[in-house]
C-alpha cells in the first residue's frame, strides 16, 4: 500500500512540474513575441545571397 502511495505522489509531482514548465514556457513565448527586433544588418559585400539569387 505504501508503494502505491509513493508512486502516486511521484506521478503527481511530475504532473505538477510539467504544468509549471508548460506555463513558464508559454509566458516566455509571449514575452518573445511581444519584443520587436530591429532590421537585420546589411550583408557584407561579396557574400552570397541566402536564396541563391541576387536582390533586385
Amino acid at each position: 500500500m505504501e508503494t502505491l502511495v509513493i508512486i502516486a505522489v511521484i506521478v503527481l509531482a511530475i504532473g505538477i512540474g510539467m504544468r509549471l514548465i508548460h506555463l513558464l514556457n508559454a509566458q516566455h513565448g509571449a514575452r518573445i513575441a511581444a519584443y520587436h527586433f530591429s532590421n537585420p544588418l546589411p550583408r557584407p559585400p561579396g557574400f552570397p545571397h541566402p536564396e541563391g539569387n541576387p536582390p533586385t
